[in-house]
């Protein structure tokens, strides 16, 4: 080693701010919720650019007016820079380069800057792509998110990654970027289908089994309402959930998982692997619902996590609604790679997190895959002896 030789290692913390608002009509008399997130551009108006789901605008004829109104009514706060821009809506958004590029020659275009606001109003998807186009541009343009899928507002709405498919694999281009803000609006759920009402409710659960017995008690008492879409049941879940994804972000003390463990994608191990396997026909949230009831089981065949708790998870999915079996399962082979691409992602040693009890995740390095294909096996008997009996 040369004499001159030095080193310096250096701590830090970056401060950050998570904003979240959650509102009952953030397009009509909560308007001002959103207004109030802009902050002028010294004595300028802020410059907004607003990104909209193009079936969301087709579901909701008079929105892009509605959005554009409100942005016009405090010409002190904010100017919306060009007319309401649209993106294709589910996960076809991610798998496109093209529309990445397209974001950030607007982007270019408008002349946005770090001090600009870029509103996107969708479901996860859309909110992941266009976010990832705004964390990149000027390496970060503040981003507002107003999620309208309940799997959004439950989960990846608040979360503090961006991410597009890249290579037939989910989510492997993407950046950590803390949003400056978001907006979880019970009026924008309004237009969703059933199925997809359903969908957020599958990440409710899973951390609700990494988190809180209390709150998954309640998930289990009001599954059927949820299925109904009770408002005032789903808005608890919803509720619950997002608080306990954004503390575990914010207070956990790994917010862009530098670390071994990912406890919040308990179940997407396999989860990740279905959506493409199945070209995304399978939704995310329906993915996680079946990820989530096999590494349940599973915990209870190996971890010692109640067999008597694992059959109430079932239950509890499939009365919300939510499939726990899907064709891609018959080939557990192609499935098992999922476990190598979840490793890969992360890199490192294979960690995966399992379940002792609810409320008591651990971190487990190696899968016994003869009991993971049981544990398969039995969480698809279970669905058809539910459906039969149905």
């Amino acid at each position: 080693m040369p004499s001159d030789y030095s080193s310096i290692d250096i701590s830090f913390e970056i401060p950050q701010i998570h904003r979240l608002r959650m509102t009952a009509d953030v397009l009509g008399a909560d308007r001002d919720v959103l207004l109030d997130l802009l902050q002028p551009s010294g004595n300028d108006p802020a410059k907004v650019q607003v990104w909209l789901d193009a079936p969301l605008a087709e579901a909701n004829p008079g929105l892009t007016a509605t959005i554009t109104e409100i942005l016009a009514s405090r010409p002190d706060r904010a100017r919306l820079t060009s007319p309401v821009e649209f993106v294709v809506g589910g996960e076809a958004c991610k798998n496109q380069p093209e529309l990445i590029d397209g974001m950030l020659r607007r982007f270019h275009e408008d002349d946005l800057d770090r001090r600009s606001y870029i509103i996107v109003i969708g479901g996860g998807a859309v909110l992941d792509a266009v976010g990832y186009a705004a964390s990149i541009a000027h390496r970060g343009i503040r981003l507002i998110r107003l999620p309208t899928t309940t799997l959004a507002q439950a989960d990846s709405g608040v979360g503090v990654k961006t991410a597009v498919n890249w290579f037939g694999k989910k989510n492997w281009k993407g950046t950590f970027a803390v949003p400056w803000a978001v907006i979880n609006d019970r009026r924008l759920l309004q237009t969703l289908s059933d199925r997809d009402f359903r969908c957020g409710f599958s990440e409710a659960v899973k951390v609700s089994l990494l988190k809180s017995l209390g709150a998954f008690d309640r998930l289990c008492r009001e599954a059927k309402q949820i299925a109904l879409r009770d408002e005032a049941a789903a808005s608890r879940a919803i509720a619950d959930s997002v608080r306990m994804h954004i503390e575990h972000i914010t207070l956990g003390g790994d917010p862009f998982e530098m670390l071994e463990a990912r406890p919040l994608d308990f179940g997407h191990w396999s989860a990740h692997r279905m959506e493409p396997l199945t070209d995304y026909k399978i939704r995310h949230g329906e993915a996680v619902s079946i990820g989530v009831a096999i590494d349940t089981v599973y915990s209870s065949r190996v971890h010692g996590f109640p067999a008597a708790d694992a059959a109430r998870v079932l239950k509890c999915l499939t009365e919300i609604g939510l499939p726990i079996n899907a064709p891609v399962l018959e080939d557990t082979e192609r499935l098992r790679v999922g476990l190598e691409e979840f490793r890969q992602h992360l890199g490192g040693r294979l960690t995966v997190t399992m379940l002792t009890a609810i409320g008591q995740p651990i971190d487990v390095h190696d899968i016994d895959w003869s009991q993971m294909r049981q544990a398969i096996e039995q969480v698809r008997a279970f669905d058809a002896s539910s459906t039969t009996t149905a």
